[in-house]
């Protein structure tokens, strides 16, 4: 495996301090010190001109004075010499830089320009910056300590990554007394070139790191820290804090979608996708870290609550519903086997009161009984020291209890002194303890949060969801009409036929441009009808006075349409009015008016929103998020996220939903969203929805041009399923074959076909001997990132069933510009150049995705695969052992 590009900022060999000096307490002096006392492993150098020794070592000039190569370059100087000094190390091969130096971006339009030129500079030598404007970064464990710190850390297996320099000092501090040590401790600073999602693309694959955690104020490039984030959750969990969650966001007034939705909702979104947690304070970031390292088995959000005291069991039961968790209904099991262990006055409920003489036994039985019990997902024992407890013993019922199950239990034992024994048993073992009730909820919260997000993490859904294509050539010309009149705003009889497009049902619309048209068409229509206004001019009808309903006859129709002209027109005199637009009144007794958006988030691109609708949706604000694109299993969180998911079932004598419509009605939109960059806003409002199915009733999209891309999905942040690699192919024998992306429903697919391989076959693939997939490979088979790797599946059709026939595959390397592949054929249909064509579409996938070079390895008796590679033109090398040869093209 090649070495990740950012290993000389993370394990340097050499590292040049410039701007080290013997100046008490300036940046230069301290940097200098931590890293002579935190005991680096490599060659150091102290880089100032004004000196011929710093702190007892030789200083040098420059680094063309030191004669030896230095990997990393540590920037202490003034912001006006930085520039100089990466010019220097980019001609002399240094790879990375940590600039410490502030003064750039941050101060004003000056700075702005020399952070640009230094940006510039970097890049013609291909040198990474770490800040400007940070702390610096540790590596406890190899002795770097790169910071302006007053001490240095404990050797770990957290990371910690921050935007802020003084964050992570506080934090260190806390940590030197709370024994918490750290793999790795980043400052981004500024992170004008390093950012979050390539800090997260090395840890992902770092062995001393097993838990990430991050305080994040904003980020710059979305696709790459939702691809890394999602690949460093698939490892190991990931933790973070994002400040600025109430700050006024600028607010579109173009559509309802986007005044509802801010940007702390979409940062949700994204985080919640790709299975990290997120908390709000500093605490809960260690406390849910220290819980996640448990090595508990998270299965839901039902908690379960053993007391020995009523107060604190209603204390963590009032923060439990707080936190939207429900608390677990105890079997008739548990409660006869809780009977029969239990004094009479238990509460014979949960919480589980154990009564306050309770000792060592009853908890064991009691929090014993609600692990076991199917409906608990958790369990938080809780002690207050009564004359009767036995805080120490009961703590060590817990503890032998705890090995037995790997259902999360926590333990708060409340008071001081007479727990402080049971305390440190606590802390010796896997059982997170806590001082009082609500904080132990929260843990318990971050650990249903974790468990949800994994199950959200595995879900990568395609661009289309559905058999029945959409007419995607009649959507593009409406928006294109639209573009070329110059106008962003769609009207409502564009905005329902870009719907119907996609299969949506949209409730008839015509237009009139008299009163005598409008009573024509109504008559048509059938009364009652509803009239609104018809201007690109015109955004929101109702405040306009532009909406009038329920119009019975031909009098009332009339009367509506000069009403609706004179009232606009007072409203909006520089408004073109274009008529008005008719519809039939929407009458369904079960109905309920839902609302479905589109806003586009400058940093995380389309977000699709679900929730009330009418007229009051900005004032009742009920709705949830979620990042496209959106499979089914997505799309029923997103609806189940909303308060309004309780009215959709029987409600108030009305029939429950056909929900299959709503779903199919978010899937069409998902689709929209990943086939239109040009789709900036949409506003479906109202939906109805009843038993019967769904029906648009009022629909507004706005539209906005963008510079086409060579990436069709540019615009997403989570990239789709790609349509665009689809190939239609026939063996020399007629068969006919797809050669498509891999999806996670292929497990299946995938399963049989390696099972079915024969066992040479299987040996030559994966290099061992084996029989079938394991889960945990399948899902790491199917379910994959499609921007960092690919799968490609040929199938065919046998008896309406698919048949996989061959899989080939790439991995992108850490150095990120080169890939590894697989590639195994069924034993069928070896020797029909099923393989060359698999490996000639895998190379044209890779070649998109702007990688350089393809390599692999293939045992030295494949001799089937090396002819192959013989014939597309890689290069061959015997490994050392003789066992397998590497292979290499230049793509």
């Amino acid at each position: 495996m090649s070495k990740h590009y950012l290993n000389p900022l993370f394990t340097p060999s050499s590292v040049a301090v410039f701007g080290a000096s013997d100046r008490l307490d300036s940046v230069g002096q301290i940097v200098f010190q931590n890293m002579l006392g935190s005991g680096f492993q490599g060659a150091l150098y102290p880089i100032n001109p004004k000196y011929p020794e710093v702190q007892g070592k030789r200083a040098y000039a420059s680094i063309a004075e030191i004669n030896q190569p230095v990997e990393l370059v540590v920037i202490a100087t003034p912001p006006q010499t930085v520039l100089g000094i990466i010019e220097s190390c980019g001609i002399h091969g240094v790879k990375a830089a940590i600039i410490i130096t502030a003064g750039f971006g941050e101060a004003g339009h000056g700075g702005a320009e020399l952070e640009r030129e230094l940006l510039e500079i970097a890049r013609r030598y291909g040198i990474r910056l770490v800040g400007p404007n940070c702390l610096g970064m540790m590596r406890p464990a190899i002795g770097l300590n790169a910071t302006f710190n007053r001490g240095g850390a404990n050797s770990g297996n957290i990371a910690f990554v921050s935007q802020s320099g003084a964050l992570c000092t506080a934090i260190l501090d806390w940590a030197q007394s709370n024994d918490v040590g750290f793999s790795s401790i980043v400052s981004m600073g500024s992170s004008i070139d390093v950012d979050f999602g390539e800090v997260l693309d090395y840890l992902v694959s770092d062995v001393s790191t097993h838990s990430i955690l991050m305080y994040i104020e904003g980020i710059r490039h979305a696709r790459s820290f939702v691809s890394a984030l999602r690949a460093a959750a698939l490892a190991k969990p990931v933790i973070l804090v994002k400040v600025g969650r109430h700050a006024a966001a600028a607010k579109a007034a173009l559509s309802h979608t986007a005044s509802l939705v801010g940007a702390d909702d979409v940062f949700d979104a994204a985080v919640s996708r790709v299975g990290a947690v997120r908390v709000q304070t500093i605490t809960q970031l260690f406390t849910a870290a220290k819980a996640l390292s448990c090595g508990f088995c998270p299965v839901g959000s039902r908690l379960a609550i053993v007391t020995n005291g009523g107060g604190p069991g209603v204390m963590a039961t009032d923060r439990a519903v707080d936190l939207g968790l429900p608390m677990a209904a105890l079997s008739d099991a548990t409660i006869a086997y809780l009977d029969q262990h239990l004094p009479p006055n238990w509460s014979h409920a949960n919480p589980v009161d154990i009564i306050g003489d309770a000792q060592a036994e009853r908890y064991q039985h009691a929090v014993k009984a609600c692990l076991e019990d199917s409906s608990v997902d958790g369990v938080l024992a809780i002690l207050t020291p009564q004359a009767m407890s036995k805080p120490l013993e009961s703590a060590q019922a817990l503890i032998e209890l705890s090995g037995n199950y790997c259902k999360p239990l926590l333990a708060c034992w409340m008071g001081e002194t007479q727990v402080a024994a049971a305390r440190k048993a606590f802390a010796k073992t896997r059982i997170p303890n806590f001082r009082t009730p609500e904080p132990a909820v929260e843990v318990f919260s971050h650990l249903s949060t974790y468990y949800r997000n994994q199950r959200l993490l595995r879900q990568m859904p395609g661009s289309v969801s559905h058999h029945v294509e959409p007419d995607v050539e009649s959507a593009r010309l409406i928006i294109e009409g639209a573009m070329q009149e110059h106008r962003k705003v769609l009207t409502e009889m564009e905005s329902k036929a870009l719907l119907s497009a996609f299969h949506i049902p949209v409730a008839k619309t015509m237009i009139a441009r008299s009163p005598n048209e409008a009573l024509l068409i109504a008559q048509q229509l059938e009364f009652p009808v509803a009239m609104k206004v018809n201007s690109h001019d015109i955004t929101h009808k109702s405040d306009v006075g532009g909406v009038l309903l329920n119009l019975n006859d031909a009098h009332e129709v009339l009367a509506a349409y000069q009403q609706i002209q004179d009232t606009v027109r007072r409203s909006h005199p520089d408004a073109h009015l274009d008529g008005v637009s008719i519809e039939p009144m929407i009458v369904k007794p079960n109905g309920r008016e839902l609302m479905i958006g589109v806003t586009s988030d400058p940093i995380f691109g389309p977000v699709i929103t679900f929730g009330l609708g009418g007229t009051t949706v900005e004032i009742m604000g009920i709705r949830s998020v979620a990042l496209p694109p959106l499979n089914k299993f997505l799309v029923r969180e997103l609806i189940d996220e909303t308060r309004i998911s309780k009215m959709l079932g029987s409600f108030r004598q009305m029939l429950p939903v056909n929900m299959e419509a709503l779903e199919d009605v978010l899937l069409r939109v998902s689709e929209m969203v990943c086939e239109f960059s040009f789709l900036k806003e949409m506003d479906i409002n109202p939906l109805i929805l009843d038993e019967c199915g769904a029906l648009v009733a009022d629909a507004r999209v706005i539209v906005e041009y963008r510079q086409p891309s060579f990436d069709r999905y540019a615009h997403m942040a989570i990239y789709p399923y790609p349509t665009q690699l689809i190939r239609h192919w026939q063996l020399a024998d007629g068969t006919n074959i797809i050669i498509r992306p891999i999806r996670p429903e292929d497990a299946e697919l995938d399963q049989i076909f390696v099972r079915e391989l024969s066992e040479e076959s299987k040996y030559f693939r994966f290099m061992t001997i084996m029989h079938e997939l394991s889960e945990t490979m399948l899902i790491s088979l199917t379910q994959i990132d499609y921007s960092r790797e690919m799968a490609l599946i040929a199938v065919t059709q046998k008896q309406e069933k698919e048949i996989a026939l061959g899989v080939a595959r790439y991995a992108i390397n850490p150095d990120g510009t080169s890939c590894k592949f697989a590639l195994v054929v069924g034993d069928n249909v070896t020797g029909k150049g099923l393989g060359q064509k698999l490996m000639i579409s895998l190379m044209e996938a890779a070649r998109e995705q702007g990688l350089k070079t393809i390599e692999g390895e293939v045992l030295n008796n494949n001799h089937n695969m090396l002819k192959l590679m013989n014939r597309l033109g890689f290069s061959t090398e015997t490994s050392e052992d003789q066992r397998t040869v590497k292979v290499t093209k230049r793509l």
